[in-house]
């Protein structure tokens, strides 16, 4: 295994705190004022390290897995404390709400079953599941080892997302990110992770008849990597999300260039930053992130506290 579950737990929590205060900006803005460290204030008037939904529903599923047992029921207990108590928050208060996402659990707080939770219509296709997912790839290498197969993968990754969001997009888009990350804590390099991930994944969901998959094809094109930046949407919509994040993570070759890429192309900021700043902190390792970008983390060592216990998780 490459490096440890704090490499991409820390990577996901830097990337949001980076993203964080830009949220929403267009592009342009960007164009005329890149961010070019972390920062405080912006949108939520937010100290700088401060982590928003993204890095507080990745904590949820961290500690619940950290248990070693994969519980449903769980996994919603805890987004529930989150949203009604800020339980896994910076400052003891939930923002920055996704509506697919608080609507899921507030349909579990009102009774109904943890895997019926999530929306099922096509509109329902934010990024809520794929921001939040990273530690389900540690939870599976650390139970499965490094030849964990296709179909255990995609079953778990299908009922993660399903919690709230359980569209087939938003399910494929999950297991395409967990493979890549899997990938590289196999020790793959990048650009050998994005394609045999995504060999394996169309050949997996074709087979089983899953036609999302091709809503993904620009990742698995020879020309991807090299597409320009027009051509690539930074919105909070799931496929959107999932090729900012990796076409960022192809293009730099620091953690710190991948974050201020994803973050200077506007919008969805904190989570395409989140989700590709998850595979970058797998890649370059927690010693690959700036420091002092680490040092500015609310409530590191909690955080760093919650990874050494998902590490104590083994076979059996």
């Amino acid at each position: 295994m490459k490096g440890h579950v704090r490499d991409g737990i820390l990577g996901v929590a830097v990337g949001d705190a980076v993203g964080l205060p830009v949220q929403f900006a267009e592009r342009s803005e960007r164009k005329k004022h890149p961010v070019t460290d972390m920062t405080g204030n912006g949108v939520f008037h937010m100290p700088a390290g401060s982590w928003s939904d993204d890095t507080s529903l990745t904590l949820c599923l961290l500690d619940s897995l950290s248990y070693g047992k994969f519980n449903p029921d769980d996994i919603m207990q805890r987004f529930g404390r989150w949203l009604t108590d800020g339980e896994y928050t910076p400052f003891g208060e939930s923002f920055d709400i996704g509506q697919g996402t608080m609507e899921a659990i507030e349909r579990y707080l009102n009774g109904i079953p943890a895997e019926q939770c999530g929306g099922r219509e096509a509109s329902n296709n934010g990024n809520g599941s794929l921001m939040r997912i990273l530690p389900l790839s540690y939870y599976l290498y650390l139970k499965e080892g490094s030849d964990c197969d296709t179909e255990t993968i995609v079953k778990l990754t299908d009922t993660v997302s399903a919690l709230t969001h359980a569209h087939d997009r938003s399910k494929v888009g999950c297991g395409i990110y967990i493979m890549t990350a899997m990938e590289l804590l196999n020790g793959a390099e990048k650009n050998e992770a994005v394609k045999k991930t995504m060999a394996r994944a169309e050949k997996y969901y074709s087979e089983a008849g899953r036609e999302e998959i091709q809503t993904y094809h620009r990742i698995a094109e020879p020309g991807f990597q090299n597409l320009p930046e027009e051509k690539i949407n930074s919105s909070g919509y799931v496929v959107d999300t999932l090729e900012a994040a990796l076409w960022a993570f192809l293009n730099t070759e620091t953690y710190r260039d991948c974050v201020l890429k994803t973050t200077n192309l506007g919008l969805d900021t904190d989570s395409v930053s989140a989700v590709a700043g998850g595979l970058a902190g797998i890649y370059y390792g927690a010693e690959g992130i700036p420091q002092d970008w680490v040092k500015a983390i609310r409530r590191r060592d909690w955080i760093e506290e919650k990874c050494r216990k998902m590490e104590t998780v083994t076979k059996g």
